[in-house]
């Protein structure tokens, strides 16, 4: 039975796509089956594994609103053992489209029944913004990743993330988990990311994850490229850091 990890923070900026890209790629290479699902119109999860976002046909948008079926979208990315659903720009428009749909925070939930047993880990980049989209993809997830900015404004928004969060799991899946907070772009030169670390840490004690994201200059070269950090440099911190992560995630699930 696969788990479906939502990956959110209607902030932008704080490492969302790079954790999905990243994340994937590792549990990939630690031989997990992983998809993952680019639900943000701006397609940079798909760019940042090798897809030509311009050609994709069938993508997020077809999935979402039932057009076609998951099997038709999915594509081969260029990490191993990780396939993807690409998004396209004309993501943008289904918001405005699922406006009047019955069953419309349920869509993508019930897309993804049918592949769910497929996967060890389905992944859901979330777009920037608590929106129907993100709605969808907090209603599909078994848990949800945030990734939090060591950066001042950090904790801001996470409050009304939070507060989305509990009334997805009292109106549409009670069963939603907070899968961890994750800090990212940890500088430990910077007194203020230290502090950040302190005060998340303390806050929410159990459900940060051990593994902090560190600046990485390879990490932010890396999406140009259309590879994952693994494939860009394995050596690096960043790989490192997200193999860790991978680790911390497959060890959570395994009990």
């Amino acid at each position: 039975m696969g788990k479906i990890i939502a990956i959110a923070n209607q902030k932008g900026g704080v490492g969302k796509t790079t954790t999905s890209v990243n994340l994937a790629a590792s549990l990939g290479v630690l031989e997990k089956k992983v998809l993952l699902i680019d639900a943000d119109p701006q397609a940079n999860a798909s760019s940042g594994l090798g897809i030509d976002v311009e050609s994709v046909e069938i993508g997020t948008y077809q999935i979402i609103e039932q057009s076609n079926i998951p099997e038709e979208a999915i594509v081969k990315s260029t990490s191993p053992n990780v396939d993807i659903i690409p998004a396209h720009i004309d993501l943008v428009a289904i918001e405005i489209e699922l406006v009047d749909k019955e069953n419309r925070e349920y869509m993508l939930k019930q897309a993804l029944e049918s592949i769910k047993d497929n996967y060890d880990f389905i992944l859901i980049d979330c777009a920037p913004s608590l929106g129907l989209l993100t709605l969808n993809a907090l209603t599909a997830a078994d848990s949800v990743v945030i990734p939090i900015q060591c950066e001042y404004f950090a904790l801001e928004g996470l409050g009304k993330l939070l507060n989305t969060i509990k009334s997805v799991q009292k109106i549409h899946n009670p069963n939603l988990d907070i899968e961890g907070l994750l800090l990212t772009m940890y500088d430990s030169r910077l007194r203020l990311s230290n502090q950040v670390v302190e005060e998340v840490q303390k806050h929410f004690n159990d459900m940060v994850f051990k593994t902090i994201i560190q600046r990485n200059v390879k990490l932010s070269e890396a999406p140009s490229f259309g590879e994952s950090i693994i494939a860009f440099d394995a050596t690096s911190k960043g790989a490192m850091n997200y193999l860790s992560l991978a680790e911390e995630i497959i060890k959570k699930n395994s009990n």
